[in-house]
């Protein structure tokens, strides 16, 4: 299961976030440090194309696509260099696949640091550049000193050049997604699990009274993090939202939580779009299996074959596989049930180089 994990500055609304988004209750406390150990839970894919082919097909189960969201302890300036929670934070950082950073936009005098988004960005873009920094110098070290001894061959000098040109950007404490580095280096890096080569969603948390201040605070975070045209425009998405808000409706029942996000103007506010952003940001797209007894949305990672996504189902379809059934599921749901769209000549046969589309509903055929 892919993994986010939530970075940010002590207090600045990652331990709210993750509970409205797990139903859990990590503390969330105004001081720093209040997460030590990463809390881990969590978060469904939110997609009202299962809720209506479960009513469709009268499923008794529906079992909708999650992701794994982590709360990681708060990061200080000094992080690299071992201040606040120091390598233990960016230890726990290095394994998620994609980094969710929540940077505070509202001043609270309860509520220790800065209140300035950009600031807030400043010390996490700093702090995860120098540790990555640290961690190529060694194994460009390492590297250098195999060469002079004769034990180099092609693919370390290749290595060598990727880490010296990821060196020249980290050291002038740019982070690697904003520096357009090539597929080609991003696969000699991958092996060194570097902080800055994930794909970056980030939170602006707004003060409750100031939703209407959230486009110009995430036009503030965009122009400086992704600005149009820049390297990092594909590696990075921006949202704003108000954590406490959204906390707050998180813990009603559904109905009641309809009823008070529409009286914000909010619509099914940002907790849905945060998790579909961060899903799409890595590549995920969701294909669909419906029947009386489950509705199932089943994650693959865009331009996966048939076979490949019958293997997320079980190991034995992708060994076994035959063929593939397909429809798209909003003309399945127009149809009214997999039967009439047999019989309407709806249903596609595809074998084993159909690239699966986004919200395909499938039934694969097997022999083992």
């Amino acid at each position: 299961m892919e993994r986010f994990g939530f970075v940010g500055l002590p207090n600045a609304g990652k331990s709210s976030l993750y509970n409205a988004l797990t139903g859990s209750h990590a503390l969330a406390a105004p001081y720093p440090f209040a997460t030590k150990d990463p809390n881990i839970g969590v978060a469904r894919v939110p997609d009202p194309r299962l809720d209506a082919l479960a009513a469709m097909s009268s499923s008794a189960k529906v079992v909708p696509a999650t992701v794994e969201v982590v709360d990681i302890g708060g990061l200080v300036e000094g992080a690299s260099k071992g201040e606040g929670l120091g390598n233990k934070f960016l230890a726990n950082i290095r394994e998620v696949d994609a980094i969710v950073f929540v940077l505070r936009a509202f001043a609270d005098d309860d509520i220790p640091g800065p209140s300035d988004p950009l600031e807030h960005l400043r010390v996490v873009e700093l702090e995860l550049a120098l540790a990555d920094l640290e961690t190529v110098e060694a194994r460009l070290s390492r590297v250098q000193k195999a060469a002079r001894l004769g034990k180099g061959d092609a693919a370390v000098a290749e290595e060598a050049a990727a880490l010296e040109r990821a060196q020249a950007h980290l050291g002038a404490g740019r982070p690697l997604y904003r520096a357009g580095i090539s597929d080609d280096d991003r696969a000699v890096l991958a092996p060194h699990f570097l902080l800055t080569t994930r794909r970056v969603l980030a939170v602006v948390n707004v003060a409750e009274d100031d939703l209407a201040g959230i486009p110009a605070q995430v036009a503030r975070v965009q122009a400086e993090l992704a600005p149009p045209g820049s390297a990092s425009e594909r590696e990075v998405e921006v949202l704003g939202m108000s954590v406490q808000l959204e906390a707050e409706a998180a813990q009603l029942a559904p109905g009641d939580r309809a009823e008070m996000l529409e009286a914000l103007g909010l619509g099914e506010g940002a907790l849905p779009r945060l998790v579909r952003s961060a899903y799409h940001l890595l590549g995920l797209r969701t294909f669909l299996t419906t029947g009386d007894k489950e509705s199932r949305a089943w994650t693959f990672r865009a331009g996966s074959t048939a076979p490949e996504c019958a293997g997320r189902i079980h190991t034995d379809l992708q060994r076994g596989f035959i063929r593939a059934d397909v429809i798209g599921c909003e003309e399945l749901l127009a149809i009214g049930s997999w039967t009439r769209a047999r019989e309407l000549g709806k249903v596609r046969v595809e074998g084993k180089d159909y690239l699966v589309a986004d919200g395909d509903v499938l039934e694969i055929r097997f022999n083992v």
